[in-house]
C-alpha cells in the first residue's frame, strides 16, 4: 500500500509540473495565436521529428537485443521495444530517472530472463548513453558557448559532472560484485512493491547469480566488438534525438540554421538540464530551451516553439510508453491470478 502511495504521488507531482509549466508558457501569451501557428506547421518535418523519437526508442531495444543475445538470452525485438518504452516511462516520471531500470529488470524478469544478465546489459546500455551524452556535450559547447547565462553554465557544469560520476559508477557496478548486489536488492524492493510470492526464496536464486553476473562482465568486458556496436547505435539513437529539435524548427518555417548547430545546441540543452532531480526535467527543459534558442526563435514563437518540440521528443512518448506500460501490468497481473487459481486447484 506504501509503495502505490508512492507511485501516485510520483504521478501527481509529474501531473502538477507538467501544468505548471504549461501555466507558465501560456500565462503571458496569446493562447489562439500560439494554436493558430501550431495549427500551420509544415506537417512534413512534424512526421520526420516523431520518426526521429521512434529511431531514438528502437536504437535502445537494438542495443538491449543485442546484449541479451551475446549473454545467450531469449528475446525478441517486440519485447526489447517494450523494456525500453518501460524504462522510458518510468525514468520519466521519477525524481532523476531512478525508477527506470529496476522496473526493466522486473520485467525482464516476468518474462524469464535472468536478473544478472538483465543488470549488466542495462548497466552497459546506461554506460553507453552517458558516454554519448558527455562526449557530444562537451564537444558542442565549443560551438554554443555564447548561449549560456552564468545560471545555465553552472548547471551544465553540475549535469556533466553528475553525468561523469554516474558513468564512474556505472563501470564499477558492471564489475563490481557489491554494486551488483545493491541493483539486486532495488529488483527485491520491486518484486515487492508488486506484491510478488516467496521474495525470500527468490532473493536466494537472486544472490546464486551474482556468481553468473561476474563471469557474464568478464565476458562483456573481452567482447570489445559488442562495446564498440553498442556505442555506434547508441550516438545514432541521440544524434536521431537532437535533431527533433531542428525539424520543430523547420515546421515552424525556419531555415536559417543549419542542422548541424540546431543539434549541437540541443546536445548542450540536454547535458544542462540532465542534473535537475524532478521528473523528467519537467519545467527546467523548457526554461532552458527559451534560453538557449532565444537568437534561435523569435519572441512571438518562443512558446509554440517550445510546445511542438517537447510536444515530439518528450510528451508523445510518454503517452506511447504509458499505454505500453499500463496494457503490460495488466497483462501481468492477469497471468499471475490464473497462476493463483491454478494452485489454488
Amino acid at each position: 500500500m506504501r509503495d502505490n502511495k508512492k507511485l501516485f504521488r510520483n504521478l501527481a507531482f509529474f501531473v502538477l509540473l507538467i501544468g505548471l509549466t504549461l501555466y507558465i508558457l501560456l500565462k503571458d501569451q496569446d493562447v489562439f495565436q500560439i494554436f493558430n501557428i501550431l495549427s500551420s506547421v509544415k506537417i512534413e518535418f512534424v512526421l520526420i521529428g516523431i520518426a526521429s523519437i521512434l529511431i531514438y526508442v528502437v536504437c535502445e531495444a537494438i542495443n538491449i537485443g543485442r546484449t541479451l543475445r551475446s549473454l545467450h538470452e531469449k528475446s525478441n525485438f517486440g519485447r526489447n521495444l517494450k523494456y525500453a518504452l518501460i524504462g522510458f516511462f518510468f525514468s520519466s516520471i521519477t525524481p532523476a530517472a531512478s525508477g527506470g531500470q529496476p522496473m526493466q529488470i522486473y520485467y525482464m524478469h516476468k518474462d524469464k530472463i535472468s536478473v544478472s544478465n538483465s543488470t549488466i546489459t542495462l548497466l552497459i546500455n546506461l554506460s553507453s548513453m552517458q558516454v554519448i551524452t558527455i562526449s557530444f556535450a562537451l564537444i558542442s559547447l565549443m560551438f554554443n558557448y555564447s548561449y549560456l547565462n552564468g545560471v545555465l553554465i553552472t548547471c551544465f557544469i553540475i549535469g556533466i559532472l553528475l553525468n561523469l560520476s554516474a558513468l564512474i559508477l556505472l563501470l564499477i557496478g558492471i564489475f563490481s560484485k557489491r554494486m551488483t548486489k545493491g541493483l539486486i536488492n532495488i529488483a527485491i524492493k520491486v518484486m515487492k512493491f508488486f506484491r510478488v510470492k516467496n521474495l525470500d526464496g527468490k532473493r536466494e536464486k537472486l544472490e546464486k547469480e551474482l556468481t553468473k553476473y561476474q563471469s557474464n562482465a568478464d565476458y562483456i568486458r573481452g567482447n570489445k566488438g559488442l562495446i564498440i556496436k553498442t556505442i555506434l547505435t547508441t550516438l545514432v539513437q541521440f544524434t536521431a534525438y537532437y535533431s527533433i529539435t531542428y525539424w520543430t524548427y523547420r515546421a515552424l518555417g525556419f531555415s536559417e540554421k543549419n542542422i548541424l548547430e540546431i543539434i549541437t545546441m540541443q546536445s548542450v540543452l540536454f547535458a544542462t538540464v540532465s542534473g535537475i532531480p524532478s521528473p523528467g526535467a519537467v519545467g527546467v527543459t523548457e526554461g532552458a530551451f527559451i534560453e538557449i534558442f532565444r537568437s534561435v526563435y523569435p519572441e512571438s514563437i518562443m512558446s509554440s516553439a517550445v510546445l511542438l518540440n517537447r510536444g515530439i521528443n518528450f510528451y508523445f512518448l510518454i503517452l506511447i510508453s504509458g499505454i505500453v506500460t499500463v496494457v503490460n501490468h495488466l497483462k501481468y497481473g492477469k497471468d499471475e491470478d490464473k497462476e493463483v487459481s491454478a494452485l489454488r486447484k
